[in-house]
């Protein structure tokens, strides 16, 4: 059984038990969440899609931590003018322990 949730704009597959890494959520390490924006289920061999989202249906998840992915590298230069500039990025995300799909 799993379920897609929309959170902050981007789509995610949530499974019962599983971890799920999203864009940063500013909450604290412990907290439980409960995510509304479900846009589709799916159980045994019933796929159920809303219109948005499925009426009725949260999944429950709790917030496991706070991490930072792979550094990226920007390189900016223009050919033949001495002109190079080199900046790094690691995007902040956030781990989720999913407990429950409820309401299914």
């Amino acid at each position: 059984m799993y379920a897609i949730v929309e959170i902050n704009g981007k789509q995610y597959r949530a499974e019962q038990g599983k971890k799920l890494t999203v864009d940063r959520i500013d909450a604290d390490q412990g907290t439980s969440l409960s995510l509304d924006k479900v846009l589709l289920v799916s159980r045994d061999e019933t796929v159920t899609v809303g219109t948005p989202y499925v009426a009725g249906v949260t999944v429950k998840a709790v917030v496991e931590e706070e991490v930072k992915g792979d550094k990226v590298i920007v390189f900016k230069y223009k050919p033949k003018k001495d002109y190079r500039r080199t900046q790094g990025h690691r995007q902040p995300y956030t781990v989720l322990n999913v407990q429950e799909i409820a309401g299914v």
